[in-house]
């Protein structure tokens, strides 16, 4: 059987996990047997070998992680690409952000706090212009919808119609 990091928390159901550096998660309540557990994983064996195989094919397809000067000059390039852009926006849709800031987060590009403060990861300069562009507007508009409802998918369509094929420039 393949070793497995257990998690035990308060919840009622049994899940496994592979991450992305092809560790195996096993996620249980905490009164659970470790017996269970473990024949749980065994029962899941092939699923755990298919989905290993999977993670293992994205991590050589994956880039190499970035080093510290790529990532101070992708900080760099975000401070002086996305200010204008922001003001821009903001002057056109009447909106004000109370701050703004860049980071190095991978798995969102942008984020709009419940204070307004807009929030970019430096990985969005390695984007075409139109791609930054729709993430400031799509932060711009959460200064005045919070949600992703209807209300929202409009506003952003009436400041940027194209939004869905800059959205795919993303993918």
């Amino acid at each position: 059987m393949d070793e497995y990091d257990l998690i035990r928390s308060r919840r009622r159901t049994l899940a496994l996990e592979i991450t992305e550096d092809c560790r195996i998660v096993v996620r249980a309540p905490r009164t659970l047997s470790r017996v269970y557990i473990d024949s749980y994983v065994e029962k899941h064996a092939a699923w755990i070998r298919r989905h290993m195989e999977i993670q293992r094919r994205r991590a050589d397809a994956r880039p190499p992680a970035p080093t510290e000067a790529e990532l101070a000059m992708l900080k760099a390039r975000a401070q002086e690409v996305l200010p204008p852009k922001i003001a821009y926006w903001s002057g056109k849709m009447g909106v004000s952000p109370t701050g703004f800031r860049v980071t190095t987060a991978r798995r969102r590009y942008g984020s709009c706090s419940a204070k307004n403060s807009l929030c970019f990861s430096c990985f969005l300069m390695n984007y075409p212009d139109a791609a930054i562009e729709l993430v400031v507007v799509h932060e711009l508009c959460h200064i005045r919808e919070k949600n992703h409802g209807p209300r929202f998918y409009a506003m952003l369509a009436c400041y940027l119609p194209d939004y869905k094929e800059r959205k795919k420039l993303l993918q």
